[in-house]
């Protein structure tokens, strides 16, 4: 029967944390020859070998993580990486919820909508506008409709002025193909 390895409790559960997210570099997964070390009051200890610095953060119970694995030498610093763990999870977490979403909304028009429909097209919009979302706007033309894109032109022109006060063009409208775009933004903020 071979040798084998006996694992503390610890050190298990700093392996899952290092097995989950493999860019740590912690403990015996630092393989540099020398690394600066900076002890947990963040006071610089100075240039160790790897073995010496991994003895002085066991002395005080705690892990050897290698912040700075670009620098010469290699930066360690002595955490307790699953309270690290916890407080990057933490930030991440914060600035997700903080992150702002723009949704980008369309509205299809034809080169042939009636009064009626283009206001309730332009309703749609203010009610995104009032939302904080963007607004795209689409006129498609179809066969020989694209022969009267100066009339398209004015159509949009004329749903943008319906969209009142709140709309302001982002992108002004422009012929891409048989389509003509163009993009609103609002003045109110989500």
């Amino acid at each position: 029967m071979g040798p084998f390895l006996i694992l503390f409790k610890e050190d298990s559960i700093i392996n899952e944390f290092a097995k989950k997210d493999n860019k740590d570099l912690v403990n015996e997964a630092i393989r540099f020859r020398e690394v600066l070390v900076i002890d947990q009051n963040g006071s610089v200890v100075g240039t160790k070998s790897r073995d010496e610095a991994l003895r002085l953060a066991r002395e005080v119970d705690l892990d050897l993580l290698c912040v700075s694995p670009d620098a010469t030498p290699p930066v360690c610093k002595i955490v307790n990486y699953g309270k690290f763990r916890f407080e990057q999870q933490k930030r991440a977490k914060e600035q997700r919820k903080n992150q702002k979403i723009i949704n980008i909304k369309e509205i299809q028009l034809s080169a042939t909508i009636d009064t009626h429909d283009l206001e309730t097209k332009a309703n749609n919009a203010k009610k995104f506008l009032a939302a904080g979302d963007r607004v795209k706007i689409v006129l498609r033309f179809r066969g020989r409709q694209i022969a009267y894109a100066d009339a398209g032109m004015e159509l949009v022109k004329r749903f943008i002025e319906m969209c009142g006060e709140n709309a302001v063009v982002e992108k002004a409208p422009v012929l891409d193909g048989r389509n003509l775009i163009a993009f609103l933004s609002s003045k109110v903020k989500k």
